[in-house]
């Protein structure tokens, strides 16, 4: 993998396709990345692809329809920021929302994925409040214990500890908060969309 510097075209798309698989769980197509660059081409757009692929930040797997995976969830900016992906709800699951905003905070938690403002208090017991921001490591597993965004009938996402049971066949999300009751489901309707790392909270 060779990481190549990427141009600003180039190092927008590559921010682009990694806030949509994120979000969506599934890669963007070539006329949805031309369609947020602002540009009326998808040749275009496959070269800034091929572009990324030749820098070793993708791959892009002929023949399938959207078939971009990323080789290296951190991006690497000349400014590093870690983009504003939208609200999560710490309590009832509500739909997630994406955004475009960035906070520029990577200087301290390093080049990680992605931050989440949390809403509710079904996690106050692990010391996660209404209104803090959850900085998210971007993975589909997570171990027994993690705190985890996890992605629910593929229309709602919320920030829960995680634990598998009866062998797998289901999944526990378990809120941090005496007054509140696990929430459990089958395993194929729960995927994790990141284990949290850290925290910020503005006082």
């Amino acid at each position: 993998m060779r990481n190549l510097e990427l141009t600003e075209r180039q190092r927008n798309t590559l921010d682009f396709i990694q806030r949509y698989i994120v979000t969506h769980k599934v890669s963007p197509k070539l006329h949805e990345i031309a369609d947020a660059l602002g540009i009326s081409s998808c040749g275009v757009a496959h070269r800034y692809v091929q572009a990324l692929t030749a820098a070793g930040y993708i791959k892009s797997e002929t023949g399938k329809h959207r078939g971009i995976r990323l080789l290296n969830p951190s991006i690497h900016r000349s400014k590093a920021v870690l983009p504003l992906l939208g609200k999560i709800a710490a309590g009832k699951p509500i739909e997630a929302i994406s955004g475009e905003d960035e906070i520029d905070l990577s200087s301290f938690f390093g080049s990680y994925n992605f931050a989440v403002r949390v809403q509710g208090d079904s996690m106050i017991e692990a010391g996660i409040m209404d209104g803090d921001t959850a900085i998210i490591k971007f993975c589909e597993t997570a171990s027994d214990g993690d705190i985890v965004v996890a992605l629910i009938d593929e229309t709602e996402t919320t920030l829960k500890r995680f634990k598998r049971s009866n062998n797998g066949r289901y999944i526990k999300l378990i809120p941090a908060n005496k007054d509140m009751q696990p929430m459990v489901y089958e395993a194929d309707r729960v995927r994790i969309q990141g284990v949290l790392i850290g925290q910020i909270r503005k006082y």
